[in-house]
Parts: C-alpha cells; structure tokens; sequence
C-alpha cells in the first residue's frame, strides 16, 4: 500500500539480465551488447546481476534467486522460455528488450506475465530510464541528467531524439520510458505511475494510440490533476492516423476527439515536434501556470511586435503594466525607452534596465507572464544580461521565457539561460508559442474540474417512454429512427421540436398542412430511407393544398422510382420554422473508436458541409462546458446581436445541449443524432430536422440506466446520495464529493484535534495544502470514491438574518489497488459528531459502493494506539493484523 505496483518496474532495487552467455559476447543480440554497456557505464544503486539460463545451474537453482526486475533481451525464439524461468524465480516484473517480435509471440508473453503475476514492459522497446538510481535499462543512448520532467514516448526513435536533444539543452528526467507495440504496461499504467512519482513535476507524452479509452482517460485526469502533462499525438491527418494504427497496434481514432479527450483531461496538446521541445524546456523550469496575460520586454520595436503578432495569433492576451507600475519604472529606464503597450527598452538598454522591467512585470497582479527579447546590438552585452535574468529568475513565481536573437554574439548568453533553467528560444514566435502552452494548461485545468451529473437540474426526462421507442425500432431490425420516432425521442428529454404529422395519403397531408398552417415542409417517411435529401424526399415552403398534395404525389413517385423497395410510410407534415430573424444551429452526436459518444457543435443549415464548422465534448455536460463548447465553435461569433439581429436566447441552446447529453448518458444505444438545423432566435431553440442511428449496446454495457460503461469519463454518481436520522436528532445526507467541497474539506480538517488529525494523517499538519486538497476532491469516480456526510446548519448574519450552510462533517473513501479487486479505505469524522453513529455508516456506505464496483476485498493501515478505531473496525467485522512493514501501524481488512 506504500509502493506504487510499478515501482519494481521503473524503480528496481535488484535486477537480473538474461543477456544470452556471460564468459564472451558471442551469442549476444546487438541489443544485448548495449544494454550491458549501458548498465554498466555508471554505478547503479542497486543490486545487478547478468544470468545465462543455460549454463548458471538448474531451474531449482535458479529459484532460489530473487529481484525486483528481469531485463530480458535475447533472441526472438528464447524470449518466451526467459521470461517463464523470470516469473518461476519470483520477479516481480520484467523487461523485454528484443525486438522484431511478432504480435502472435508478444500476446504469448502477455499470457505468460498475467499468469505469473509479472509487470512485463515490452517487446520492441527501447526500455527505461531512472537517472535518480543511476539506471539505464535501456538501448536509447547514454543515461540522461537527472531531473523532475518524466518522458513516456511510443516511438522508439522520438525518445532517442529526444534525449540527443535534452543532452544539449541542459535538461535532466525524473523518469524515460519507451512503449513498444503490444506492451503489456500500457500508457496508462504508466501515466499512473508518474502521477505518483513524487519526483516527477511534469510530463512529456508521444503518443500513437491507446488501448482503453477509460482507462487512459482515468490516468490521464490524474496524472494531470497534479502535474502538467504535455501530449504529441501522430496521426492528425488521416494517412497519418492509418501509419499510427499499423506501427503501434493501438486505436487512434478521430483527431479532433482525441483533442477534445486531452483537453477535457487538463492536458496540452501540442503539434509538432519543435513545440514538444518548447514545452519540456517550459516544464524543466518547473513553471506554473496562473494565466494567458504575457508581458513582453525587448530592446528592439520589430521583434517586439513580431511577439505580439503571435501572441494574438494564438489567442492570447498581451500582458500591460498598470499606470501606477509605469509610472514607478519610467524613471528608472532610458529616456527611449515606452511603456505603451510592450515594454521596449529601446537600444540603450543595458542588465539593470532589464532588471528594473522584469522586476516590475513580475509584481504587476495584471501580468501572468514575462516573455524578455534581446536582439543584438552595438555595444550591448548580451552576457551580462543573462546573467540578470538567471539572478531575477530564482525569485519569479510567475514564468519567465526569454529570446535571445541571433546567433554569432549570442551563444555563451544561451549557455547561461539553459543553465539557470530558463527557457531561451531562438525566435519571439516559438517563444509566445512555449507560454501559449503553459496558458492552454491553465485553461483546460478548469475543464478538468468540471464534474457534471448525468442528468442535469432541468424537468425530468420520460426515460422509459424513450427506452420503448429505441426497443421497438431495435425489435424491428432497424438501426435508423424514422422522423416522427426521432422527434419524439427529443420530446422525452424536453428538446422543443417543431409540430410534425404523418399524412399516408394526398388528402390527408392537404388537411394537416391547412390545420398547421403554411407554409409547410413535407419529408418522405421511410425506415430504409437514411437521409430524405438523397432521395429528393423533401419540399419546403408549401403555401397551398394544391401544391401539397401535387408535391406528395410526386414525392412518393420519385422516391418508389428511386428506391422500389423501401417501405413508405407516408410523408410527415410540419410547419415551416421561421428563421428570419434566427441562426441556424447544427448539435449531433458521433461515436468514436476508441472514447464513444461525443457531442458535436456548430453551424446548421444547407451549408454545413461547407462550413465545417465542428467543436467537439465528450459527455457528460453541464452547464459550464457547454458553454465553453459552444464558445469554442465559429458560429458562436454570430450569436450575439449581429447584423441588426437580437442575441439569441443562450440558456435555451445550452439546455439543448444539456438534454443532448442527458439521452447520450442514460442510452449507450445510440450511435449518430443529427439535430439540424436548430433554429434559436431570442425566444428560445427549436429543432426542425433530426435523424438519430442506433444500435445494440455497447459490450461492457447492460444498456440500463445508471450504466456508464460507454462513456470515457464517469458522470458524478448522484445514485449514491442519501438522507438518514442523526443520533441523538435531526438528520445529515451522505453523497459523493465533488471539486465544489474543497473548502468544506478543507475547514473539516482544520476543525479536528491535533490527535485527530495525527490519526487521519499520520500528520500534525494543521492545513491540506493545495495539492492534495485537489486530490481528495476532484476524484475520478472510476478508480476510486469518498463519500462525504453533510450537515445544514443555521447562523445568524450581523444584519439579524438567518442564512442555512453546508458543513462537511465526515468523509470515508477508497482507492483501487493496482490488483483492481481490493482497495484501500480512509475515514475521518469531526470530533463533535464523534459517538454518533456516523463513522460506521460511512464506512458501511464506501464498502457497499465497494462492493457494487465488484472490489472483492477493502483494506487500510490503523494506527496502532488508534483505539477508537480498531475498535470500529472490529464492530464492522474487519480482521486486525500486525502490519509487517511498520509496528506502529495494524493492518484491517475485511471480505466484500
């Protein structure tokens, strides 16, 4: 419970290298031959051993030895017998370094690791880094400087290159691992590793692909919660995305989805390699984010402005200092020198001047950043100002970039920026870029604390009265909704739809439109038809009975020519929407390999194709991120007043998008929903035109409400919140916890007693810092759940007004063992709600939950005068146990 399951991986206190003979080389694989140079060019920390199975005695004799790790790197018709031999000798986990292995021999060792209870790395890797142990495991070069920045790459010449570059920049690694194909340990594993790490502050991915969306989802949140995480994703383009698919045996699927997914996890994406390099010089530096405000101090008025350029280009805000500010620094610089926008220090300026403007930008509130551009001149000494900049950075909080231009009288300067570990960058561009980066984090953080329900506060969805149309259209043996089916499936969530009626003869679609009023539309109605327009199965703007019923009998004509057997309904009859005055709106729902539904916004209309215009989110919403949604879209520029238009009605289109998350929650059945157009105008939405696809559940999902197996991010589990009687009197709820509690969490904390808190935390700290108050309250419901008790109480304002609050009065969680059937538990209660009952059944609550999520053991270490506790434990039923790895601690567990 104390050491990450990975930890005799990537942090091996013993190895075993089956290299193929020990006495000489022959024998050896090319990649056998570096790796032993590589282990043994520096002195590692631990324990090392190489071992030929053929000649270092029998299989009883080899087990009798032991270690953390086996380096496997042998020819391909060896490797399965080692790794066999690896797991009958107990090591925990092993290496494999061979390439060329197939996939039919990689799922072979796959097997073999699983059964044996191997973490296995490889094959086709390049293996792994840990410069804090002297450690290189690995056929990727010479052993990097250590470091905080952790490197996981999918390509095996991308973290070759990388390192080459790290070498030269100054840069070190807490952490380099290489992810062949048909790895075993997979990103996500990984990225669950480094979340833990406490050396590593940051994280560099390349990635290819991924095997399990949720799983990679679930790391990804964490590992981002606590620490940047920056991804290169390969395959932006199609062609690209078919060579990612082939080289690493994983899913890519949609680009702009897996852009979506990394943002809705806090991560940063960049595009290209260079950008890579940018953000690993950002993330060496160890900066943290604040903002998107970037202050720009240069000695030259053309680079300056280049900066600025860019620094709009990509959406950011260029940082200015205030008046007060100015007027203090103006003095202090020369006489050139202006403050109207950029700071420019004009060609005059020497290190104090750019030390007074540094200085003065980082104490200025409306600056979250210092971008510092030198270009050579005259008499200036570009040394001496570096050497400002290294003296000022070791004082900033805030993130300090700079941009030495040139390259001749520059290149001692660069030495000394990278040796200080401030990002220096050869163009204002690239620069702006790198804190373009640091911002994008800022910015998708608040999208990772978003943790909506999967249905939202609005009226009650008829969730039965839709589960029955998809059953009966399903029972049919179709996967395509028909028009009247489609509207109603939207009327069960409360979309407004327009008016629309099945007409199966001439005469009755001359009546409706009369009774509806005209203009009207008419559209062919038929389960084999997908889309009416391909069919020439639409009319619009019907102003009178003859033309109704001319159009349907030509309609049906045509489309019994087109397509003689598809059964035909009839035709549906609806009024025109008027859509003068309002914007024509396009939401639809696309399912993708590997993340599922995702909702999709953007403009509507004839001209959709065109336009292109699609931002994505995965599900589920709520209020906050559909509204970054549809910000995020080009049509949102449109739907403020514009061309003598009103401002459309922005609480209805964000309902739309709502309820739209709500069916693609509560159904897994659904495939594709094409709302389109949406008319909203002042007054309200309406959806005119909607064909929704459906098929099967998903395998993994029951198809029942309050199964989420479909979706990559688990909605907020309001299943689990309930009311119950206090002892003593009045009653307190019980419901999971969500980021919004971090202050309660926080004043529950500093609240307890200095023993009760030594209990919780085997601590006196009197306060959670920042990070671990994050930690325990933006949780990710898939791998873990802590449930809190809350209490209303009233207080009396100084005014004589009653006012009622919240208080957290107790919290009980658990986390998932990497075994992913026992968990370990925590539990804390108030000290005045002490003896009320209130302990047990939180932790009769986080064991049920427990035993939903199919965990077959809890456990948890108890200080051992904690007698209160063990007391508890024992009326729960838990074991007490002399915990071996500590006297001071017992350890309690109890059967699921």
């Amino acid at each position: 419970m104390d050491k990450h399951y990975l930890a005799p991986l990537f942090a091996p206190q013993s190895i075993l290298v089956f290299a193929g003979p020990t006495e000489s080389v022959e024998g050896h694989t090319p990649q056998a031959r570096q790796l032993a140079e590589n282990l043994k060019a520096q002195a590692y920390k631990g324990t090392l051993q190489f071992l030929d199975i053929h000649s270092n005695g029998t299989l009883a004799d080899l087990s009798r030895t032991r270690a953390d790790l086996a380096i496997i790197a042998l020819p391909e018709d060896e490797v399965l017998a080692a790794l066999e031999v690896a797991g009958r000798m107990n090591c925990r986990s092993a290496l494999i370094i061979s390439t060329g292995i197939s996939a039919e021999l990689a799922q072979s060792l796959e097997k073999v690791a699983k059964r044996e209870d191997v973490q296995l790395l490889g094959p086709n890797c390049l293996g792994f880094q840990n410069p804090l142990l002297q450690l290189n495991a690995s056929v990727a070069g010479d052993l990097a400087s250590s470091g905080s920045l952790a490197l996981v790459s999918q390509s095996c010449a991308l973290t070759a290159s990388m390192l080459d570059w790290a070498r030269k920049n100054a840069v070190g690694f807490s952490s380099v691992v290489s992810l062949g194909s048909n790895t075993a340990v997979d990103i996500a594993q990984v990225l669950d590793y480094l979340a833990n790490d406490a050396r590593t502050q940051s994280i560099i991915v390349y990635l290819e692909g991924i095997s399990n969306a949720r799983r990679f989802m679930s790391a990804l949140r964490s590992a981002a919660h606590t620490k940047p995480v920056i991804v290169l994703k390969a395959g932006r383009k199609p062609a690209g995305n078919q060579a990612a698919q082939t080289d690493s045996g994983t899913i890519v699927g949609s680009d702009n989805v897996f852009d979506a997914a990394l943002r809705r996890a806090g991560a940063v994406r960049v595009t290209s390699f260079m950008e890579l390099f940018s953000a690993a010089k950002c993330l060496a530096s160890r900066y943290r984010p604040v903002g998107q405000r970037l202050a720009i101090v240069t000695n030259g008025g053309g680079p300056g402005r280049l900066a600025v350029d860019w620094v709009y280009e990509i959406h950011l805000h260029l940082g200015k200092l205030s008046e007060q500010t100015s007027a203090e620094l103006k003095p202090k610089l020369p006489v050139m020198a202006s403050l109207t926008d950029l700071i420019d220090l004009s060609e005059e300026a020497t290190a104090e001047h750019y030390k007074a403007a540094v200085i003065a930008a980082y104490h200025d509130a409306s600056i979250d950043g210092v971008l510092v551009i030198f270009s050579p001149k005259t008499g200036s000494d570009s040394i001496s100002i570096a050497k400002a900049m290294a003296e000022i950075k070791r004082a900033m909080g805030k993130p300090l970039l700079t941009c030495w231009m040139g390259d001749a009288t520059v290149g001692e300067a660069r030495v000394l920026l990278n040796e200080a570990a401030i990002p220096t960058f050869r163009t204002p561009e690239a620069a702006v870029g790198a804190f373009g980066n640091i911002a994008t984090f800022y910015q998708n953080q608040r999208l990772l604390q978003q943790t909506p329900p999967p249905l939202s506060i609005l009226d009650k969805p008829d969730i039965e009265g839709a589960r029955l149309i998809i059953e009966s259209v399903l029972a049919e043996g179709r996967k395509v909704l028909s028009d009247m089916e489609s509207k109603t499936l939207l009327s069960c969530f409360h979309i407004p739809v327009t008016q629309t009626i099945l007409a199966r003869n001439a005469n009755e679609v001359m009546m409706i439109s009369a009774q509806l009023g005209y203009p009207v539309a008419l559209k062919i109605d038929s389960p084999d038809i997908s889309h009416n327009s391909d069919v020439q199965g639409v009319a619009l703007n019907i102003m009178n009975a003859t033309s109704a019923r001319d159009n349907y009998n030509d309609m049906v004509e045509r489309v019994k020519r087109i397509m003689p057997k598809a059964l035909l309904n009839g035709v549906t009859v609806q009024k025109m929407a008027n859509a003068r005055r309002g914007r024509e709106i396009y939401v639809g729902l696309v399912t993708d390999d590997p993340f599922g539904p995702v909702i999709v916004f953007g403009a509507g209309g004839t001209m959709i194709e065109l336009l292109n215009d699609r931002a994505m989110e995965l599900p589920p919403l709520n209020q906050f991120l559909a509204r970054r949604l549809i910000d995020r879209s080009r049509v949102s520029e449109t739907l403020g007043e514009w061309r003598g238009a009103s401002a459309v009605n922005m609480d209805a289109l964000e309902q739309v998008l709502l309820r739209v998350s709500e069916m693609v929650c509560e159904f897994p059945h659904l495939r594709e929903m094409d709302i389109n157009p949406i008319i909203v105008d002042e007054f309200g939405a309406v959806a005119v035109d909607v064909r929704i696809a459906i098929d099967s559940a998903p395998q993994g999902s029951s198809g029942r409400a309050n199964d989420y197996h479909h979706l990559s991010i688990l909605p907020y589990p309001a299943r689990y919140e309930m009311t119950l009687p206090l002892r003593g009197g009045g009653e307190y709820s019980i419901r999971p916890i969500h980021p919004d509690d971090a202050q309660m969490l926080k004043n529950l904390l500093s609240e307890l007693s200095p023993q009760s808190r030594r209990f919780r935390f085997v601590s006196s700290m009197a306060e959670l810092p920042p990070a671990m108050l994050a930690r325990f309250t933006l949780i990710d419901y898939d791998r873990e759940m802590a449930l809190a008790a809350v209490v209303k109480e009233r207080k009396v304002t100084p005014e004589g007004d009653i006012t009622e609050t919240e208080r957290i009065v107790g919290v009980s969680r658990y986390v998932t063992n990497p075994d992913q059937s026992s968990c370990d538990f925590a539990l804390a209660v108030a000290d005045d709600f002490n003896g009320k009952g209130m302990g047990s059944r939180l932790m009769e609550c986080i064991m049920d939950v427990a035993r939903e999520r199919g965990l077959s053991e809890i456990e948890g270490l108890v200080l051992a005068h904690n007698s209160r506790m063990l007391k508890l434990m024992r009326s729960l039923g838990y074991q007490v146990k002399a915990y071996p790895g500590d006297p001071d601690f017992k350890l309690v567990t109890h059967s699921l």
